[in-house]
């Protein structure tokens, strides 16, 4: 029986990673009316017939581990018709763990207080391990108790932003006081319990009393978290401007997808009976939400979006991404047609694109050249689930062909993200691939054959890019701007001996010895080969990434990155970080000061320009994956840094419309010399979607010498000399003048009052 309860216990946790399935959208007092809304297409229909189809699929919670609600009612039906005492115990601690998943943590506090109760009492005896994994889940459900009651339903501006502020500590303090009890009782128990000394510390944070009143044998010294000066702050507005949904995991798409000149929102959660969101960004500083009126009612479901103007209209349009981490994860994806207007019909099906594996990544790249985007689907095979990886060749009608076989790239493994980029120069895109169990594929475009088909050739061990051997986001980025393709791939690592990641998280911030697997930073030397630049660049450390993008956030000329981070196990409380490059091949660690650090489960990560000042703003989808771990998404207004920019929107004529693939080398002359800085276009990361603008730093740049675009099809060069810093500018493949883009600029929303979700905050 022990080993039985040992295994629920350790269940409190998952090891690896799922997401949620099954919560619903909560009200969102300032959410704005839905317009009316607009017929739907018979494509759009279709596809929500088959969700409705791929939720019966899953309908039998057993099977389906993150129904959490209807699985706790399940053991609880079971517990209390069996006579077998020990069975009984099995059965309750199973109740238990999914009433904590399921978010229905005070159901679950007297459940684990009993079986505490009777231990102490010497009703039954367990192990050391079981003891003090029974003690952690008390301990976790007060935590929990805690943060659904200040962080969650008080939620403010500043809520759960490591290192908390005096605004972010809990107005109810009794959920970590008596946490903070039960740690105390495991610590004295077990002094290198790294889990239980990491969840202590952030218990003292929530109360104001980190680090002074932590016993100084746990403690975690304030200056390891990170400098809390250096770096201004980024503040969360998100409530201010009503983009702070509350759900579990999903993705986000930021684009002008209506064409006024405003960036707008696409937001999605993976729960397939989760509502994709639509949000329109006007010029009065804030959003409204028009889903109604986008015609998207009904589609549901996607923890991943990457959009792109696959059609080439002049429109961006949306793939949603479902069915990853679930068995059998049968669940359609969907391509969404826009019309120009942000009205959208779902194409899956006409489009030749409809099929059924579990996935959250995609790439679109232009692989043969045609001037058509291309599409490649990684999808997830693991534990005798074969479900090899997809490449749709454009037709350049409407419709897109299968050709994984064909071209060498359909793969069977567990395949977590994608990235493409031309890493040799040699005009033609290749594929890195980020494998969750094995070794990462660089394959590199052979181009055409004999017969005109397209091959691809895996090189990643000659390039020296295998790893990670467990690993997760990944990107194509030119971070040295050298003019050279490097690559990120971070590390998500299943670790064998069950512990949670807040483990190996609390191990790096005391200066521990950490077995942990850390992210990859692979620069590109120019010869085929990489060199694993990982802790030259200060990047060597656990950081967990899932959602996470790239940009030039303080317009330096050189590209920084934002990190989602976490895992399902409800102690796995991981600041989501921030690094600055600081442009000598090294990147330093901002969170704290900047205000980004979340303590939640970080997901979609995408960046733009959203109040069209020259500067880029992150947007966060935020939640984990069970039920009741769900969180309010977070908008980071970029402060601004006085440096220099330009802001360019590329149309493509004879390569693809919104010219994804195309290569920029912006000169600049500056009190040093000319600097040359290069960009590709593309939406970032591979888990959140970024604006296609390309929003370029300067940095101190006194003028702009010439931009030259390489455009994708044609491999042509073309300059521009005509550019004025601190402006936006249309490239048009062709015409040899850029044309000046006349973008609003608004004063966004956000004047850092606390925002509210329940009665009883609103009264204080």
């Amino acid at each position: 029986m022990c080993r039985k309860i040992l295994f629920v216990l350790f269940a409190i946790g998952i090891i690896g990673c799922g997401q949620d399935g099954s919560q619903q959208l909560a009200a969102d007092s300032t959410t704005k009316p839905c317009p009316a809304p607009v017929d739907l297409s018979a494509g759009t229909e279709e596809m929500i017939q088959l969700l409705t189809a791929a939720m019966g699929r899953i309908a039998d919670p057993l099977q389906d581990g993150y129904q959490n609600s209807a699985r706790a009612d399940h053991f609880g039906q079971l517990a209390a018709q069996t006579k077998d005492p020990g069975q009984q115990v099995q059965l309750r601690l199973q109740q238990c763990t999914e009433l904590i998943r399921a978010g229905r943590t005070t159901e679950a506090l007297p459940i684990a207080d009993a079986y505490v109760s009777q231990l102490d009492q010497g009703v039954f005896t367990m192990p050391p391990q079981v003891r003090s994994e029974l003690l952690h889940m008390l301990a976790l459900t007060y935590m929990r108790i805690g943060e659904q009651t200040n962080c969650i339903q008080n939620h403010n501006n500043e809520s759960c932003l490591m290192p908390l502020s005096k605004k972010a500590e809990h107005a109810d303090p009794s959920g970590s006081r008596k946490a903070i009890g039960i740690y105390t009782r495991i610590l004295n128990e077990a002094p290198d319990d790294l889990t239980a000394r990491w969840m202590i510390n952030i218990a003292y944070m929530t109360l104001g009393e980190h680090p002074s009143h932590v016993p100084a044998k746990w403690v975690i010294p304030a200056e390891a978290l990170g400098s809390q000066t250096g770096f201004p702050r980024f503040p969360d507005i998100a409530g201010a401007v009503g983009l702070d949904i509350n759900d579990v995991c999903g993705g986000v798409c930021l684009e002008d997808f209506n064409g006024d000149g405003m960036i707008d929102i696409l937001a999605s959660s993976w729960a397939l009976n989760s509502q994709l969101r639509y949000f329109s960004g006007g010029t009065d500083g804030t959003f409204t939400e028009r889903t109604a009126e986008a015609g998207i009612t009904g589609i549901t479901g996607a923890l991943n979006m990457i959009h792109a103007d696959y059609d080439n209209d002049g429109d961006a349009d949306v793939l949603m991404l479902r069915g990853a981490w679930r068995v059998p994860g049968d669940q359609p994806n969907s391509l969404l047609r826009n019309n120009g207007k942000g009205v959208f019909e779902d194409v899956t099906k006409a489009a030749g694109l409809l099929s059924f594996h579990p996935t959250q990544n995609a790439g679109w790249s232009d692989y043969d050249r045609d001037g058509h985007l291309d599409l490649f689907i990684g999808n997830e095979s693991d534990n005798g689930n074969v479900h090899p990886s997809e490449l749709y060749h454009n037709n350049g009608n409407g419709t897109f062909t299968e050709v994984a076989g064909i071209a060498g790239v359909n793969v069977t493994a567990f395949i977590k993200a994608c990235a493409w980029g031309d890493v040799n120069n040699d005009g033609y895109p290749d594929l890195y691939l980020s494998n969750l169990v094995g070794d990462n594929m660089l394959f590199m475009n052979q181009g055409p054959g004999s017969n005109g088909e397209f091959r691809f050739k895996d090189m990643a061990k000659q390039a020296g890019v295998s790893n990670p051997q467990n690993s997760f986001p990944c990107w194509m980025w030119d971070y040295d701007n050298d003019g050279w393709l490097d690559i990120f791939v971070s590390a998500f690592p299943r670790q064998p001996d069950t512990k949670p990641f807040g483990h190996y998280n609390g191990a790096y911030y005391l200066g521990m010895p950490n077995s942990c697997e850390t992210p990859k930073l692979y620069r590109n030397k120019g010869n085929g080969t990489f060199e694993d630049m990982s802790k030259h660049a200060g990047l060597d450390r656990p950081v967990f990434a899932m959602g996470s993008n790239f940009c030039d956030l303080d317009n330096d000329g050189f590209l920084d990155m934002y990190l989602g981070t976490g895992e399902p196990d409800f102690r796995s409380l991981i600041p989501n970080l921030m690094f600055r490059n600081t442009g000598k091949g090294t990147f330093t660690d901002v969170t704290a000061a900047a205000g980004v650090g979340s303590i939640q489960k970080g997901h979609g990560v995408a960046m733009a320009d959203v109040d069209n000042d020259g500067d880029q703003d992150i947007y966060a989808v935020m939640g984990g994956a069970y039920e009741g771990d769900n969180a309010h998404n977070l908008l980071f207004e970029n402060p601004g840094f006085g440096n220099h920019w330009i802001t360019l929107s590329l149309q493509g004529t004879n390569s693809p419309t919104c010219a994804i693939g195309a290569r920029i080398r912006v000169t600049v002359k500056t009190p040093k010399g000319d600097r040359d800085i290069h960009v590709s276009v593309g939406t970032g990361g591979s888990f959140g979607s970024s604006s296609l603008r390309q929003e370029i730093g300067l940095g101190d740049a006194t003028a702009i010498t010439q931009v030259e675009v390489t455009w994708p099809r044609s491999g042509t060069k073309q300059v521009f000399t005509n550019m004025t810093m601190d402006t936006a500018m249309k490239l048009m493949e062709g015409q040899p003048q850029a044309t000046p883009w006349a973008l609003p600029k608004v004063k966004l929303k956000g004047n850092g009052a606390p925002h509210v979700h329940d009665a009883q905050a609103q009264a204080h």
